[in-house]
């Protein structure tokens, strides 16, 4: 992710329409864009891809999903939470107009043409959103089609436990394989540990523990990465977390921080619905 103005952080976000978009991103992403290429891969600074994990199968997760822009450049990730809506970063949701969003369902591999592609008929973001580094950064998207995958399961008031640390959770994404790496073409997966609040209060000075929750190894090596951005964080097929922001990729002490889904849980299911979905 691009490095914000006022902190050391980065999203975990990459664009490829860099000119296009720009006018409607984040300031970090805006950021992101300089120098850009017009690929994919351009925001260099950008954070999430998997980094220290290995492939996986979209039949292992297939609530996985990814977003692209209208022309098909991948830059955030997804998960299904019905078959015609998509959790995701708030940051990513607002990183471009509506008509230009699109999921892509049901493909392992981004060169392929399997799965499907949808576009994007209704946003609902989290009222609270402005910044990651801040917090609510959540989202659904609505399908303009339903699509014949497994959605996730969402947390609820028993799945606390989910959160103690050291519990052995899975992000699952198509984002770069090192900061400021190559790109991964396939779907990666890896395990992270839930990291304490304590613990993630000391690597971030603006950690909220209602709104996010980290996962990470204290000597780094295992994360998300640029294109990562709003994937899933799950233990077992249960979202706990949807990649949100961090300080580089893999960094020893600076763990992943995720949007913690238990908090938005009744939201998105809500949203998921149909229920009132607001641009």
């Amino acid at each position: 992710m691009a490095k914000h103005a006022r902190r050391s952080r980065k999203f975990r976000l990459t664009l490829a329409a860099a000119v296009a978009v720009a006018a409607s991103l984040p300031i970090a992403a805006v950021a992101a864009t300089s120098g850009s290429s017009g690929t994919a891969d351009s925001a260099t600074q950008a954070r999430p891809y998997i980094v220290g994990g290995g492939q996986a199968s979209i039949q292992d997760y297939p609530y996985a999903v990814y977003l692209t822009d209208s022309k098909g450049n991948q830059f955030c990730g997804g998960a299904l939470v019905s078959s015609s809506a998509v959790v995701t970063a708030a940051h990513c949701a607002s990183a471009m107009g509506r008509s230009e969003l699109r999921v892509v369902a049901g493909r392992q591999n981004e060169s392929s043409s399997d799965g499907i592609v949808a576009r994007v008929t209704d946003v609902w973001v989290e009222p609270g959103f402005s910044d990651p580094g801040k917090g609510d950064d959540v989202a659904v998207l609505s399908l303009d089609r339903q699509v014949p995958y497994r959605a996730v399961a969402l947390p609820d008031s028993s799945d606390q436990s989910l959160y103690r640390e050291g519990t052995n959770a899975t992000v699952v994404g198509w984002g770069r394989t090192a900061d400021g790496g190559s790109r991964s073409q396939v779907l990666r997966s890896a395990t992270v540990p839930v990291v304490s609040d304590t613990s993630c209060a000391q690597s971030y000075s603006n950690y909220d523990a209602k709104s996010m929750v980290c996962a990470g190894y204290p000597q780094g090596g295992t994360d998300a990465c640029q294109g990562d951005s709003g994937g899933p964080l799950v233990v077992g097929d249960t979202l706990i977390g949807v990649v949100s922001w961090g300080d580089g990729c893999a960094k020893p002490g600076k763990p992943g921080v995720y949007a913690r889904a238990i908090t938005y849980a009744d939201d998105i299911k809500a949203q998921s619905q149909g229920r009132s979905l607001l641009w």
